[in-house]
Parts: C-alpha cells; structure tokens; sequence
C-alpha cells in the first residue's frame, strides 16, 4: 500500500482527498483519475480505508466492508468502520482511541498493535492495523490510510499449535514421571524414546537404550516374540496385557505386563509403537501365595474332617453305649478346641491384641487331648520327655501347626491309627538348638515307605525352614515313623 501512495505522488490519487489537491483538473481527467484508484483499491486482498484529519472515513473497500460486517457511513463514520473494537485481551477499545485515531492525533504511522472487531452479528475478528497519516505538499495533515490484516486464522492456528505444544509437554511430563515403563521403537524395532520408570524397571538410563535394539531388554529364549509383535504394530493392532518376561541390565528376569500400541505420523503412517510394560513381579507371588492358601486351607480343612473321623472311631472302640460314644467324642471335639485356643491372640482392656505364651509341653498335651487314654498294652498313646520351653507369643501358631500336621497324619496313617500305637516326644537343648525327636511305634508295619512328599509334608517343611529356620527331617522305619526338628532357641524361645 505504501509503495501504491509512493507511486501515485503522496496523498493526491487517493478518493475522497483527490479535490482538495487537484481543485484545477479538468472533471474528465479528474473522474477518471479515481475511478483508477477506486478500481485498484477494490482489487487489493487486504481491507484499505481512509479518513480525513477528522478521522471521518472517507472510502473503503469491500474486504474491508466484509471484515467489519457493516458498511460506515462515508463523511459520518469516525475512525474504524468496526461495530465494536477490543484490545487482544478483551478491554473494550473505543473508537477514538483505536490506532487510525492515534495516527492522526500523533501524525505519524502506528505499528505492532493488535485488535478485535466484533461484527453485528456478535463473530469476532483478530486484526493488525497499518495506519499512516497523509499530508499534502505543504507538509499539512489531510487525512490518514489504514490497512487492516485479518490474522484470525493465523491467530487460532498458532493457538492450535501452543494448545498442541502444552498438550505435548504435558503428556511428556506424565510419561517421564510414570511409574510404569514407557519407550516407543521404530518399526526396526531401535528404541527411541525412554522414561525414568524404564530406568527404574530395567536399570539402564536413556543414554544407554536409545538407538539401541529393543532385544536388549529380551531374553534370548523369547527373541522369537519381537517380529511378531512388530508385524501385529505394522498391522495397525494393539497389544493389550501381554504378559511375558523381559531382562534387566544385570542379567535378570523379571515378569511384565505389555502394552504395545502403533505410532501414527502427521500424515497417518504407521512410523513405530508405543510400549508401556509394568513390573507384575509382586502380583505374581502374590497370586502364588493365594494359591498355596487355598491349598492350605483345602488340606486343613480335610485334615479337621480326617480328625473329627479319628476321634469318633477312637472313641468307638472303648464305648460301649451311644451314650458313651457322643460323651467321648464330645470331650474330644473339646480338648481339640482348647488346643485350638492356645493359639489364639486375647485382647487386653485397651483393645490390644496380645500374642499368648504358652510351654511346648502343654502345647503338646493339649493338641494330644482328643487322643487321650491308654493303648492296648496299658502304655501312654503319647510320651512328652525332656526340656520345656516357653514358647514366644507368634511361635505358638507355628508349633500348633507342626504339632497338629503330625498327629493327624499319625491318626490317619500311622501309630494313632491303631489301639496298640504311641507317640514318644523327646526334646532336647544344645550349643543354642532346640530339637525335638517324634517316634512313633505299634503303628502299621512300614514296608514300603514312600518316596513322594505330600502337600502336608511340603508344608511341614517350608514352615520350619521358612518361618524357624531350622531344618526338618523324617524316617521311614518298618517299626514306625520318626521325625527329626532341629531350630535355633532364640527363634522359638520367649525371654
């Protein structure tokens, strides 16, 4: 616009200020002479107006009509053609303080500022303005000309691009501090990316992965896995919970959950894929721990019927009336139960729940309750010699247990399970061990002992090594079963 005003001579060619300069044309020539800049005007892309010293606008073109959304009134409209004006943060901008009225008032051209016109229809538009005074030869102000660039959609595209900026920031802020691993690899299956919670799943830092193959963290017997997962991301599929086993920077295993999802460019190609793997390490032994419960609670529960089983059979052979039998097997079910109690934590007055202490004798005496009286050759069924020990509160469960184990198994299989067999506990301190000796004798012959260990067996064992320390051992005799437990004193032992 400037280089147009140069090239006609200063102010004189545009409309509406032609006959204050050229008052002597011919009309002809006059005429004729703004019907060119008319016509020129009206062909620019950008809105052009102009005013007199007044700010009384003096012409305007179309696309200035149309970015107003009004058509001013020539020689009564001041200073813009807007309905209403706002600066970019929205504070109303009054007409006679907009940029073409600084312009005049200030004599010189107004650059950098932005504006709002709000159009009748309430639409907004986002422009820069361009204003520039106008003076004839004598240097005196005749009036100003003002170009307005509508940067609306310039404004909301860069809009869109800070939205989709902090949108990217944040969503790298979340995958850096994720607690669960996150990399993306291109479709060579080359790492890429890399977040913290990979370095603290996997152990190496990013600098170590990136540009680095992602069979690095694969085992070498699962290699096989990767081209089919990148066949399944050139495909366009996700791969949701994919459970499986990566490798750590120092050679170990460790069980994840895998997410693989396609990572799309601009245009829409498949250019690599998203993986978000999370440590299941502890959901895993927990699902065995669940597992071995239930296990657990299966056997115990058949062992409680096994013993109910073995009392009333035991009772059966020395009742003689019905009256007899339910008596028996009535005190029986009840020393079990007191056996049961000592195992119990009670609660004190202020709501504490104390662990009992109890001696391993009386533990042993009560458990043996149900299997009370005399064998066919007026022998004790169970013999308790040696040492006593008072056990510690949380020791008291776990010895029950043992104790309970043995027995039941004696009363299904071995001395308990006939009127002549019994049970000799011997116990023993030495060098800080406790041990503890179970033999049982006038039990079945035991010709072939088995080789097999059963769920109980197992449990026995891991309770002792687990849980005491100690170590356990049992021998198949054909005169009868004997048990070896062997723990440290200070892990059973209450001060």
């Amino acid at each position: 616009m400037t280089g147009l005003i140069d090239q006609m001579g200063s102010a004189t060619a545009l409309p509406g200020l032609l006959d204050d300069r050229i008052p002597n044309l011919p009309g002809r020539l006059l005429n004729g002479h703004r019907r060119d800049s008319d016509a020129i005007l009206q062909s620019l892309p950008v809105a052009v107006y102009t005013t007199d010293a007044a700010g009384r606008i003096t012409f305007y073109n179309e696309t200035a009509a149309q970015l107003w959304g009004v058509r001013p009134e020539l020689g009564k409209s001041e200073f813009c053609g807007s309905w209403k004006m706002y600066w970019p943060d929205g504070t109303p901008l009054p007409h006679d303080e907009c940029p073409m009225a600084s312009t005049l008032k200030e004599k010189r051209p107004i650059r950098g500022l932005e504006a709002i016109a709000e159009r009748p229809d309430g639409t907004r538009v986002r422009f820069i303005p361009y204003p520039s005074p106008l003076f004839d030869d004598s240097g005196t102000l005749i009036g100003a000309v003002n170009t307005l660039v509508d940067i609306t959609e310039r404004h909301e595209t860069e809009q869109r691009v800070r939205e989709s900026e902090a949108r990217y920031r944040d969503i790298a802020a979340i995958v850096e501090s994720s607690e669960d691993a996150v990399l993306t690899k291109d479709l060579n299956g080359v790492i890429t990316s890399w977040n913290q919670g990979a370095t603290r799943l996997f152990g190496y830092v990013a600098e170590e992965t990136i540009g680095k193959p992602v069979t690095i963290l694969i085992p070498a017997e699962r290699h096989d896995e990767e081209p089919t997962i990148l066949a399944r991301v050139r495909r366009g599929e996700r791969i949701d919970h994919y459970e499986t086993v990566r490798q750590r920077k120092d050679g170990s295993a460790v069980d994840i959950s895998l997410t693989v999802s396609p990572v799309k460019n601009p245009e829409g190609k498949i250019v690599g894929a998203s993986k978000i793997a999370r440590d299941i390490t502890d959901r895993r032994q927990a699902e065995q721990q669940q597992r071995l419960l239930l296990r657990e609670m299966d056997h115990r529960v058949k062992n409680l019927f096994a013993l109910a089983s073995g009392v009333v059979a035991l009772s059966a052979r020395s009742a003689t009336t019905p009256q007899e039998l339910s008596s028996a097997v009535r005190d029986r079910l009840a020393a079990l139960a007191r056996a049961h109690a000592l195992t119990l934590p009670v609660t004190s007055e202020g709501g504490k729940r104390i662990d009992q202490s109890t001696t391993l004798h009386l533990l042993i005496q009560t458990i043996f309750l149900p299997y009370e009286g005399r064998t066919d050759v007026d022998r004790p069924r169970v013999a308790v010699s040696g040492p006593d020990l008072r056990l510690a509160g949380g020791k008291v469960t776990t010895f029950a247990l043992l104790l309970h184990e043995f027995a039941t198994n004696a009363a299904k299989y071995g001395a308990l399970s006939t009127p002549a067999g019994h049970v000799k506990i011997d116990c023993f301190e030495a060098d800080g061990q406790f041990a503890l000796t179970w033999r049982e004798r006038g039990g079945p012959r035991i010709d072939n002992p088995t080789d097999s260990e059963g769920f109980g067996t197992m449990l026995a064992r891991a309770t002792v090594k687990d849980q005491l320390r100690g170590a356990i051992s049992r021998e198949w005799e054909p005169e009868g079963l004997t048990i070896r437990l062997s723990v440290p004193r200070d892990r059973v032992a209450s001060e």
